[in-house]
């Protein structure tokens, strides 16, 4: 059962996640659980551009990761989203390497969409949390 201390906000986000009713990330079992983070400002609206918009989901992503005092190297398994798989898979390849640096790599699914409320891409992950 969640509880409270067991939910991981970045810093100004809130309002969109309690507006959305979901919680970015929980805690549990030694790991945590993301949300699926999209390339959204702290408004909720889209960047106009892939591109920008893929670089923003992994930044929102980072907050949130950060939130939990966990990094990219701390992801075990990833799920990415993309509406029209064949035109974005490109621009996610080029992205990507930036936020994940070397091998070894999390498991990753992805997963062709036909919607994504006014998204092309969005990215969860399950994270091992730090252990003392």
């Amino acid at each position: 059962m969640k509880k409270p201390e067991d939910i991981v906000f970045p810093a100004g986000r809130q309002v969109l996640y309690e507006q959305n009713r979901y919680s970015p990330a929980v805690k549990s079992g030694g790991f945590l659980f993301v949300s699926g983070q999209v390339g959204s400002g702290e408004d909720g609206s889209p960047a106009p551009e892939l591109e920008q918009e893929i670089r923003l989901a992994f930044d929102n992503l980072q907050s949130v990761l950060a939130a939990a005092d966990c990094t990219f190297a701390d992801v075990v398994d990833v799920t990415v989203y993309l509406v029209d798989p064949e035109t974005t898979l490109d621009t996610v390849w080029k992205v990507l390497p930036e936020y994940w640096g070397d091998a070894p790599w999390p498991t990753l699914t992805g997963v062709g969409v036909t919607w994504l409320y006014g998204f092309r891409f969005e990215i969860k992950v399950i994270a091992r949390l730090p252990t003392d």
